[in-house]
């Protein structure tokens, strides 16, 4: 039997179990569920944690109850723009886009930049002529509406407000991400969202920037982080769990205490991540109300939750 761990998250935040219909909570469990039995087929037949990350992300990219491909939020301009990026743990390679618009899947496009350019962070028109060269899958603006979605930016669009991704009036981070472990002890996380709705000036958040929304290094540990992006750039989240673990010899999950639980709070850093070290411990851990959550492995099977 090959051994692996993967984990997937799909947004953190104040959720509220009391307003959450049966339904809704099936259809995120759904949701989160295939994203796991995704990658799960890669790894249980011994594929790379980086394949396994991608093809999980990509399912929840293709789900409108996800704030990210599909389902991403509306920016002031009535737009999407969207943010994704990967990491590989055994050569520290990595690829990211930043507002890129009509890519069906960001982290397919963030796959490319890493595997068939010189750079990581690719953004803007530049990512979209780099999507175009590569013939990555492009979809129109229709595709990408929800009605949800469109109404959520209604009630903010013409004014300075910003807000996270919610569901039914409640605040979430509606990012989406995977982390795994595979039979080679290898490595790999991957992060996307659509940001915030009514978001201005090409805002950008943690999730394509390497070493504070997704890091993976075969020394330690893979990372995917959900949350308010500027207080997880600020203290430079996934890779400080890294640190923690090499520089000063913690675990994985002493490591993700400290930073989800001490460190973010003092920055408003309200969130959570997923994480994987390289003996394939899980760790899913969050500092607010709920985060949408999924693990599975060669010895457990898979589990979904969304609340404390």
């Amino acid at each position: 039997m090959n051994k692996f761990a993967l984990a997937v998250h799909g947004g953190a935040g104040t959720i509220s179990k009391e307003l959450m219909t049966s339904a809704r909570e099936q259809a995120y469990r759904s949701a989160l569920e295939l994203a796991l039995v995704r990658g799960q087929q890669v790894l249980a037949k011994g594929g790379a944690a980086l394949d396994a990350v991608e093809i999980a992300v990509r399912a929840m990219e293709d789900s409108p109850l996800f704030n990210a491909g599909r389902g991403s939020v509306f920016n002031a301009d009535g737009q999407h723009e969207m943010d994704a990026s990967l990491m590989n743990g055994s050569d520290l390679m990595a690829g990211a886009v930043a507002g890129v618009q009509n890519v069906k899947n960001p982290i397919g496009l963030a796959r490319r930049v890493m595997d068939n350019s010189e750079h990581v962070l690719l953004s803007g028109n530049g990512a979209f002529e780099f999507a175009h060269k590569q013939g990555v899958e492009l979809e129109d603006d229709q595709y990408f509406f929800d009605e949800f979605r469109y109404q959520q930016w209604k009630e903010v669009v013409g004014t300075d407000r910003v807000q996270l991704d919610h569901a039914d009036k409640q605040r979430k981070f509606g990012t989406v991400g995977a982390v795994a472990w595979d039979a080679h002890g290898n490595l790999a996380a991957g992060t996307s969202t659509g940001g915030m709705t009514n978001k201005k000036f090409q805002r950008i958040g943690d999730s394509p920037i390497i070493g504070a929304g997704t890091y993976a290094n075969n020394e330690s540990c893979a990372i995917s982080c959900t949350g308010h992006g500027e207080s997880f750039i600020r203290a430079v989240v996934a890779f400080d769990v890294h640190a923690l673990m090499v520089y000063k010899g913690l675990s994985l999950a002493e490591a993700v205490r400290q930073v989800v639980h001490e460190k973010l709070p003092k920055l408003d850093g309200d969130g959570g991540l997923i994480a994987v070290d390289r003996e394939g411990n899980i760790v899913l851990d969050f500092n607010c109300p709920g985060m949408y959550r999924g693990q599975v492995s060669h010895d457990r099977e898979i589990t979904t939750a969304i609340f404390l």
